[in-house]
């Protein structure tokens, strides 16, 4: 009986601790993502004071004050649980066709304000709205009609929501997408290369009707051959043979997770989420072996916004100038990752949770994974051949840590790695995968082409529109500290005026410490420079100014100009790097409500305060990406593009943080023999 009775009561514990996700070893962290529970709680607090018509866009964490997060993190583990922040929500809520904003506090289980937003724009899209807005075009009869002109069973179309921007127009505009349909069968699960052009529907979202229809002209549908990307329906020939690679650590991976906090080699880092950026990488420290400590590199870290400008200035396209994070949510738009594909064997996995609309947390198994890399790279090494009788060869092999996470925006698939490396260096990549966006078109062969078709000809009837893809990231930046500094050292060319010395050149670096916003704004390509954040406060032995500098990604400039209204909106993307105070509300590069926003909340927008940034808590903004002509290669689907950026210590350490580092042994598996 007594042995019954412990078994219920462990029983009860642990269900309630699952209720809770309460762990005895893991004090909560303040920047943790919002857990299930804690979602349930937030709409159960807002729907006993709005009832019913409410739909969530947004919730998240509302972040404790830098300075808390700081003061929890040097408390000791003992009143770590006494000390720890207020733990916050933040929630955009539709509510009578205004946009709320309300803070929810847990400890109280109240809201603490909210607030009606009076500006232009609206909040991101929830799946829910844009799945009822994409139905309601199959009753519609003037659809119906046009799918009859066509002869197309409406049994085989499928229809997506699409944002419409603003294009200058005074009035308050309402919160609508456009509806756009393509051809499924069984021919080919790829969809999107088969779209039905030359009608759409505009629907309001508040009154979930639609507004307008248009059908304008009939354009033959692409045909499905040589589309299918299922590996389960290809039919041979097949393309090369690769053999298998095994990832094996027989040891078990070598970093640990606590909650979402991670302990890797000498780097100690915290992963988030948002259900708009994404991944958060915060709180990033490395560990000096000869100052014996952790010393502060990243405070955090996420791409701010995605800026997707279409090239097709045409009725049916125009419009088509995405912002990924804004409107549609890197974070909700987070697929499930795969152990053996998307990831290697020995990868961890962890969830994320995000609110649908009815504010119901949404779980995404397996968000994030988390693994050591090891792909024959060379850490460091050198031969020595100029010592008599002696060939010195050292190498040390370069083993990092990858997080990734992986977004799926409609036809286009993002690869997410935050890459840390025992050298002190962050490697931040981006790959584009996926399909194109596709026009359908009336040519077969280049040579027919009399006009601009905005795009390549890739198949019959199907043009790769030309488009950009620009991703802003927010690097707040501590190096050893808040006090930071933007330091640009430009190399400059110097001419001999010493006619008894045979060279007539050299170069040499003139050192540039901006003082305001309007210093630090950099396009990046014009003059040689290397872009680093100093501490101006602390310096080397031999009195370096200790810093982290930017090895930029792949570098575009913006080719729409100025007054075009999605370069207005997307002003973000103006120069490669910006300079700001650190200001806790400052986060989102195209600003909080991006739909149909007039670009008057924006990183330029703020930027032009032109305030003070040296010697201050400031954030980085780095703009990179591509201009993407679709090529025949991208398609069907597209071989991942990749690009990416390097935070890399400059001054930071005395000498060479992994000189003393040891490669880590090498499997030798049982009953196997090397074949040559």
């Amino acid at each position: 009986m007594k042995t019954l009775i412990m078994f219920i009561l462990f029983f009860l514990y642990m269900l309630f601790c699952s209720s809770i996700e309460c762990n005895n070893n893991h004090i909560p962290h303040p920047l943790d993502p919002l857990t299930p529970s804690e979602f349930n709680l937030i709409r159960t607090i807002i729907l006993k004071s709005y009832k019913t018509n409410l739909t969530f866009h947004y919730i998240g964490l509302h972040e404790p004050d830098k300075h808390l997060i700081k003061s929890w993190l040097s408390s000791n583990s003992k009143t770590k649980s006494l000390q720890t922040p207020p733990r916050q929500a933040f929630i955009i809520a539709r509510f009578q066709k205004q946009s709320l904003e309300i803070i929810v506090d847990f400890s109280t289980h109240s809201i603490i304000s909210t607030k009606i937003y009076k500006g232009q724009g609206y909040p991101m899209l929830t799946f829910g709205e844009q799945t009822i807005a994409s139905e309601l075009i199959f009753s519609y009869k003037p659809f119906k009609d046009s799918l009859n002109k066509r002869e197309i069973n409406i049994s085989n179309v499928l229809c997506a929501t699409f944002t419409t921007g603003w294009f200058g127009t005074e009035e308050r505009t309402k919160g609508t997408v456009k509806v756009k349909c393509y051809y499924n069968n069984d021919d080919s699960a790829n969809l999107y290369v088969r779209p039905l052009e030359g009608f759409a529907a505009v629907v309001d979202l508040d009154e979930m009707k639609i507004v307008s229809y248009s059908d304008r002209y009939v354009i033959p549908v692409p045909k499905a051959e040589g589309t299918e990307y299922r590996a389960s329906k290809m039919k041979p020939p097949f393309g090369p043979k690769l053999k298998g690679i095994g990832v094996s650590q027989h040891d078990g991976p070598g970093f640990t997770i606590e909650g979402h906090s991670v302990s890797w080699a000498n780097w100690v880092f915290h992963v988030g989420f948002d259900i708009k950026a994404g991944p958060i990488i915060s709180l990033a420290s490395i560990y000096d072996l000869e100052k014996q400590k952790y010393r502060e590199v990243l405070y955090k870290g996420f791409i701010s916004e995605v800026f997707v400008p279409y090239q097709d200035p045409t009725e049916e396209w125009y419009y088509t100038t995405y912002f990924d994070c804004g409107e549609y949510g890197f974070g909700q738009s987070m697929s499930s990752l795969q152990r053996f594909t998307d990831c290697p064997a020995n990868a961890v996995f962890i969830d994320a949770y995000y609110s649908g609309s009815d504010g119901v947390p949404v779980k995404i198994p397996n968000a994030f994974c988390i693994f050591e890399k090891y792909a024959g790279d060379i850490m460091w090494r050198h031969t020595e051949i100029a010592i008599p009788n002696e060939v010195i060869t050292e190498v040390r092999s370069d083993v990092s840590l990858i997080v990734r996470a992986v977004s799926t925006v409609g036809n286009y698939d993002y690869v997410i790695d935050w890459e840390f490396k025992p050298s002190g260096s962050i490697k931040v990549e981006v790959g584009l995968t996926g399909i194109l966006g596709i026009k359908a078109g009336t040519y077969t062969n280049t040579d027919q082409i009399k006009e601009d078709i905005y795009g390549t000809l890739l198949a019959d009837n199907t043009i790769g529109v030309y488009h950009d893809h620009f991703f802003t990231y927010y690097l707040d930046l501590d190096i050893d500290g808040e006090a930071n500094s933007f330091v640009k050292t430009n190399l400059e060319t110097v001419k001999v005026k010493d006619h008894k010395i045979l060279r007539k050149s050299y170069w040499t670096i003139v050192k540039e410490t901006a003082k305001t916003e309007g210093d630090a704004r950099v396009n990046i390509g014009f003059k040689p420079s290397e872009l680093v954040v100093v501490n101006p406060n602390k310096k080397t032995k031999q009195g370096n100014t200790i810093g982290y500098r930017l090895l930029p990604g792949p570098i575009l400039h913006p080719l729409l100009v100025n007054d075009d209204y999605p370069q207005i909106r997307g002003a973000f993307t103006n120069y490669n790097v910006w300079v700001t105070p650190y200001n806790k509300s400052e986060k989102w590069a195209g600003g909080l409500y991006v739909d149909h926003s007039r670009g008057d909340d924006t990183l330029a927008v703020w930027s032009l305060r032109d305030r003070e940034i040296e010697n201050k808590d400031i954030v980085l903004w780095h703009t990179m990406g591509f201009h993407h002509v679709p090529s025949q290669e991208d398609f069907p689907v597209m071989p991942t593009l990749s690009g990416g950026f390097e935070l890399r210590p400059t001054n930071f350490f005395e000498r060479n943080p992994v000189l003393k580092t040891k490669s880590p042994k090498s499997i030798h598996w049982p009953n196997c023999t090397s074949q040559h």
